[in-house]
């Protein structure tokens, strides 16, 4: 199988590997993955299934064919690589600034010239992009799909009709849906939906999402955003947390954001109590072997679940998320 190369944006030094190869998983029969590190993830793993995975990743700039990895002291291996017919432009990518005393514009030219053997150089418009990402090593990629970040950019909180300021970006919105390795036709719930960013993004990569909230203004301002988009929810309700087990049956995934903060409308009860339930009920709703993508100020613990990931992301002062995916026995 072919393999191809993640470059990864990111936001965050783990979760943003940790989103791409779940997105393998959960888009193509079989995939392997061939290394990581800082600002790239390779996977090997049939081609048909490129297109699935760019249309739901979210913490990645682009994918694309992997040539090869080479140490900047010794590229004679460039001369071995081949791409298809047509012209190519080579371009370079520092992540994160690394390799700062390399001379990309060297490096540039060293590859420009063993490809130019077999193809022409078009630097204006060229067929293919050739990428040199340079991390720890110089990482060679085919630029074959390219996430368009700036669609996610028009979907923030403050552009939809119905918001409240406290809301998680459309790009990690995603992430959280697809840390959780939901399949593409699976059914998402989150049972505090607020303004409807997570059930938006499932919606916008092929999931049924179900939006509940013990706050009946919460799920009409959902619905509103929704009609905005033109998307449909596939069931709804106003429900407290302990009741949506009863409701909805078992689902495919959990994914939330509940509230959080001295601002937080909780009907009188304690905050902490709210998520001991919520925890409960992730539990009951999901299907033996799914998971929930759940993000909290701080750690939380199951009893009966088991924690596959945890990534805190400070966002101001004191508050920092803490995105926690918890899986269910089979």
């Amino acid at each position: 199988m072919p393999s191809f190369l993640f470059e990864l944006s990111g936001e965050h030094k783990t979760m943003c590997a940790a989103e791409a190869i779940k997105c393998m998983e959960a888009e193509t029969d079989s995939f392997e993955i061939i290394s990581q590190g800082s600002g790239y993830v390779v996977g090997s793993f049939d081609e048909k299934f490129l297109d699935p995975i760019a249309d739901r990743i979210s913490l990645t700039h682009r994918m694309g064919r992997y040539l090869g990895s080479f140490d900047v002291d010794d590229l004679s291996g460039f001369d071995d690589l081949t791409i298809p017919e047509g012209s190519f432009a080579v371009r370079g990518k520092r992540f994160e600034g690394m390799m700062k005393d390399i001379d990309s514009q060297d490096v540039i030219r060293k590859l420009g010239k063993s490809l130019s053997k077999n193809n022409d150089v078009n630097l204006k418009d060229p067929d293919q992009e050739v990428i040199v990402l340079m991390s720890d090593r110089l990482h060679v990629f085919l630029s074959e799909r390219t996430v368009d970040r700036n669609i996610l950019e028009t979907r923030k909180v403050g552009e939809r009709p119905f918001f409240s300021p406290i809301s998680l970006h459309p790009r990690f919105a995603r992430a959280v849906i697809n840390l959780t390795g939901v399949k593409k036709g699976g059914i998402v719930i989150d049972p505090f939906c607020g303004t409807g960013g997570l059930v938006i993004e499932a919606a916008f990569m092929g999931m049924k999402p179900i939006a509940s909230d013990f706050d009946p203004e919460m799920i009409a301002g959902t619905q509103e955003n929704m009609d905005f988009y033109n998307l449909d929810l596939y069931d709804y309700d106003v429900l407290d947390i302990s009741d949506i087990a009863d409701r909805f049956g078992q689902v495919d995934a959990v994914a939330c954001d509940p509230p959080y903060g001295r601002s937080t409308h909780t009907g009188g009860e304690d905050i902490e109590s709210i998520y001991r339930r919520a925890m409960s009920s992730f539990e009951d709703i999901l299907k033996p072997g799914c998971a929930t993508g759940v993000v909290l100020p701080h750690p939380i613990t199951s009893d009966t679940m088991t924690l596959e990931n945890m990534f805190v992301q400070r966002v101001h002062g004191s508050l920092s998320r803490h995105y926690h995916t918890f899986r269910k026995p089979l």
